[in-house]
């Protein structure tokens, strides 16, 4: 019956999110506070779903940073609900050009302002940079980047590609890390009580004096950093019982290709 109820509510607030966005960037197309208002709408999911998330940062010192290459690490497609309160004005998110087609959520991506990659042509990364870096100067536009590239689906995290740590430099802005405690499998729609999430900002890191050589270890350095401090936040979140958390000690680093990274 919770299910079912949940169900119902969500997809009523599904449509409504649909409207209201619509209308929201209808009004004003493209607009770089799209997103922040169509996330704010989301926090109300996280009552519905009975999940309690937790923000470690200050959003007036955030915003003191911006513009700015935000990366944090991807687990499921509830990153959107469970984040919302990331999204700042003047943030727009990187998103793989597949996503228009997603029910509901790929129109008002679109949209809400945020930039669609085609990931499938490589030969053009070098354009997709260049424009990426002309955004963020022309329009004091601060990224959203998910560096993994996909969804890491309870595996840890997954190896960092260098396109953030590229268009930072390029750009001239910092990079801001966050975090979000590991949650995959813990949201279920048929119990009551699905724990807490904590969502944590690391500290800013300037890349304006990285030499190109540099990137690849810093990018890796970067993704290190990230996997301390979320297993950090996993000693202490609360979550339901039974809960299994990834294994982030067995990963090895990796190498991430030079290309710019998307949802």
């Amino acid at each position: 019956m919770l299910l079912i109820i949940r169900m119902l509510i969500l997809g009523i607030m599904g449509i409504l999110w649909l409207i209201v966005g619509c209308a929201v960037c209808l009004c004003r197309p493209g607009h770089p506070s799209n997103l922040y208002v169509l996330t704010q709408m989301l926090r109300l999911v996280q009552k519905v779903v009975g999940v309690k998330v937790t923000y470690r940062f200050d959003v007036k010192e955030l915003r003191s940073r911006m513009p700015a290459i935000f990366v944090g690490n991807h687990q499921t497609n509830w990153d959107i609900v469970t984040v919302a309160d990331v999204p700042q004005p003047g943030l727009v998110c990187i998103g793989k050009k597949s996503l228009i087609w997603v029910p509901v959520f790929g129109i008002l991506f679109y949209l809400s302002g945020n930039i669609l990659i085609d990931r499938t042509n490589r030969s053009r990364n070098g354009e997709e940079f260049l424009s990426l870096v002309r955004r963020v100067r022309k329009k004091n536009l601060s990224l959203w980047i998910f560096p993994e590239g996909h969804r890491s689906k309870g595996a840890g995290m997954l190896p960092f590609k260098t396109g953030a740590v590229h268009t930072a430099k390029l750009a001239g802005v910092p990079i801001i890390p966050f975090v979000t405690s590991s949650y995959y499998g813990q949201i279920k729609l048929n119990r009551w009580d699905n724990g807490e999430i904590i969502v944590e900002m690391l500290p800013p890191r300037d890349v304006s004096g990285l030499e190109k050589s540099e990137i690849r270890s810093f990018t890796k350095q970067l993704r290190q950093d990230m996997i301390v401090k979320i297993m950090e936040l996993d000693k202490e979140v609360r979550r339901p019982e039974g809960f299994v958390l990834p294994d982030y000690k067995g990963e090895s680093n990796g190498d991430g290709e030079s290309s710019p990274d998307e949802v």
